[in-house]
């Protein structure tokens, strides 16, 4: 079923992760009902705001990109945010065996998957692009996704609490500084030429 557990992370997160661990979901299946989705919200609404809507910089003239030069940043940014939850799943189902966790590529694929919706959701924002507002919606939303990673951990691999709270402590490090390294990689593309054609 399509989006089935999103409610339940933002109501009832406890109890969704036990019904998401009792699935015993496959990747593919993760992909075509949750991630595939749920990772074009902030792509398309990136896109159109960039392109249709617009920013403006200390209150001068309105700034959008090209249609031309987004589209391709649009599908490369929609490639990463697939690529990176399926890296996120890997690492996770990679540090199963050194926390003596129980867990097979699917669920960890699924952690990774359902942890980051509040961040998929919150990127419709992106259609209204305004820093300071998207930052302001953004953060809680971030904290939102830490606290389903913190409280996912321990039900979707079957360790201790106390346990968990390390896992997903070394998860989220290193999915920050995957983050960083994305980042680094966008500004040394966009040096090299490789970037947004802004209109005024």
């Amino acid at each position: 079923m399509l989006l089935n557990h999103v409610a339940g992370l933002l109501t009832d997160p406890e109890k969704e992760w036990l019904s998401v661990r009792r699935e015993h979901t496959s990747v593919l299946r993760v992909y075509f009902s949750h991630v595939l989705i749920l990772a074009a919200v902030p792509v398309v609404a990136a896109y159109l705001g960039t392109t249709r809507v617009g920013w403006q910089v200390v209150a001068r003239e309105i700034h959008r990109l090209t249609p031309e030069s987004a589209q391709p940043m649009a599908i490369a940014s929609y490639i990463t945010l697939l690529l990176g939850v399926f890296f996120m799943g890997q690492l996770i189902h990679w540090m199963t065996r050194t926390y003596h966790a129980k867990a097979d590529l699917g669920m960890c694929v699924a952690l990774a998957a359902h942890a980051a919706t509040p961040l998929f959701l919150i990127g419709a924002t992106l259609a209204y692009p305004v820093l300071w507002l998207n930052m302001l919606l953004g953060l809680p939303a971030l904290g939102y996704s830490v606290f389903l990673l913190y409280t996912g951990v321990p039900v979707m691999t079957g360790i201790p609490k106390e346990r968990g709270f390390l896992f997903a402590s070394a998860v989220l490090a290193v999915g920050l500084v995957m983050m960083v390294g994305i980042l680094a990689a966008t500004v040394i593309l966009w040096s090299a030429g490789v970037g947004p054609v802004v209109t005024g």
